[in-house]
């Protein structure tokens, strides 16, 4: 029950005016090379995990509370605060 709740709460909001759209997955070609393509998802995971950092810390500063940013990456507050609950102690 908990996943399709989450499904609906992900599909229902609103369009972000930072992101969406601005990368089409269907517009990706892969390549020939498996190297390369897993390379890229590498590379992308990364970039997320970075751009999640930052915007956490954002919240964080901004007084939201761990329930909330984890409502907003569709996370439990437990997985949200094990896995950046370092941005508080500046442990980067």
């Amino acid at each position: 029950m908990l996943v399709r709740r989450r499904q609906h709460w992900l599909m229902f909001q609103p369009p972000s005016t930072n992101v969406d759209g601005m990368i089409d997955p269907d517009a990706f070609q892969l390549s020939d090379d498996p190297a390369e393509t897993l390379a890229t998802v590498v590379a992308l995971r990364r970039l997320a995990d970075s751009l999640e950092r930052q915007a956490v810390a954002s919240a964080l500063g901004k007084g939201w509370s761990w329930a909330r940013i984890a409502q907003g990456l569709g996370i439990s507050k437990q997985a949200a605060h094990k896995r950046l609950s370092d941005l508080v102690t500046g442990n980067e």
